[in-house]
């Protein structure tokens, strides 16, 4: 549907990507190594973009390994580390592929719950302190997906001391870290202690999705058998990927392609969280410092599965991606392009989303007071102009529940 604004995919939108510095760094990288490119290449990676993260994360290229996106990295990763029953600790929630790669391997998967600064280290202690043998915890430190949170510093050094009391290894999941457009930058803690360690992450996030390039960065040791599975498993990853990501950053161009989607996503995320605040103020959430997403808490009584049925069949509506509780919903600004719900009839989508018959009975449809009967779901007023030229409003239902409304 045209007048859809989809709050589900968490990535760069396409008038925020460098279409034309990855045109300009793929024609750099045919002319410059046309060989290297069009080659088999070797199953760690394009060498010179290899180096170039080394470099960026201060360790030997030895410890890279350059795949087909980050999901790819995290295949390897589990194929190599985690056998059918071995525990393995996330986040609660965390993201729903890493789930189904883990459950799919056989791993005995144990959620802890996830708080505004992290991980709760205190549940896990209790979990370790049980006697549970813990081999890998994954951990998606900044701006979490998909809930947005960060894991604090505090949490950080918590959490490395106990992979070293217990012996188990900490799999830093972080394609968002270079997307902080609030608050202070936290080390990783691959670089506090790189033996307890494994790093992933991508450039899907900051340059464009579509470029499917991912990393890995452990120890040298573990690269090197996970380099072996990925001889047999692809030969090499895509050379020609990987060779425009490397002209794009070796230029700088990264950098710049970098605070775009900063500047962009903080304005969304801004434009997202008024938005909830002033449309649904019964719902509960923690501001974003960085990153694509936040958590919303629904209304007592919400049920975001109905929810979900309900926005699917109607028009002019936010979607986003329903929560494990049925009153929890990930929610990602990245799509809020053009002014998005700052908009005329856009600034009263967040309330029509909870006004749906899903949540409460509502008496008649959802109608800004400018459109024409013969129009309900479409404004005549143009989106810039203000809220006040466009309130859409419910009605009360007969007695019974009070239905959540626009204000």
């Amino acid at each position: 549907m045209a007048d859809t604004i989809s709050f589900a995919r968490g990535a760069p939108s396409v008038d925020i990507v460098d279409v034309d510095g990855l045109r300009a760094a793929a024609e750099r990288a045919f002319s410059s190594d046309p060989a290297g490119l069009t080659g088999y290449g070797t199953a760690v990676g394009y060498l010179p973009l290899r180096a170039w993260l080394a470099e960026r994360h201060r360790v030997e290229p030895t410890q890279v390994l350059v795949t087909n996106g980050s999901m790819q990295a995290d295949a390897f990763l589990f194929d190599t580390l985690v056998a059918s029953g071995d525990t393995v600790i996330v986040e609660r929630p965390t993201y729903d592929r890493t789930l189904l790669s883990l459950r799919t391997r056989g791993a005995d998967v144990r959620m802890v719950q996830l708080e505004p600064d992290g991980i709760d280290v205190a549940e896990l202690q209790r979990l370790l302190a049980a006697g549970t043998r813990v081999k890998l915890a994954h951990i998606i430190p900044n701006f979490q997906n998909p809930a947005g949170y960060t894991l604090s510093a505090a949490k950080r050094q918590t959490l490395l001391d106990l992979a070293r009391s217990h012996e188990f290894t900490i799999f830093e999941d972080d394609p968002y870290v270079s997307l902080r457009f609030a608050g202070e930058s936290l080390p990783t803690m691959l670089s506090m202690e790189p033996e307890r360690v494994v790093y992933a992450s991508s450039f899907s996030k900051t340059v464009c999705p579509g470029i499917r390039v991912g990393y890995l960065v452990g120890a040298q040791a573990l690269i090197a058998d996970i380099a072996k599975l990925a001889t047999n498993t692809y030969i090499s990853p895509s050379m020609v990927s990987q060779g425009i990501v490397y002209e794009f950053a070796r230029s700088g161009a990264i950098d710049r392609s970098i605070q775009t989607v900063r500047s962009a996503l903080r304005e969304r995320c801004q434009t997202l969280c008024r938005a909830l605040s002033e449309h649904l103020p019964d719902a509960r959430f923690v501001a974003p410092e960085g990153g694509y997403f936040l958590w919303v808490d629904l209304p007592p009584g919400s049920d975001a599965a109905a929810l979900q049925t309900a926005v699917l069949a109607a028009p002019c509506l936010l979607r986003g991606h329903a929560g494990a509780d049925r009153g929890r919903r990930r929610a990602s600004g990245s799509g809020l392009r053009g002014g998005g719900l700052t908009g005329a009839c856009g600034l009263r989508r967040p309330a029509r989303w909870l006004a749906s018959p899903a949540m409460a009975p509502v008496a008649s449809p959802l109608r800004c007071r400018r459109c024409t009967p013969e129009s309900p779901d479409g404004c005549s007023e143009s989106s810039a102009r203000p809220r006040a030229m466009c309130g859409r409003r419910t009605t009360r239902s007969p007695p019974g529940p009070t239905p959540v409304r626009a204000r």
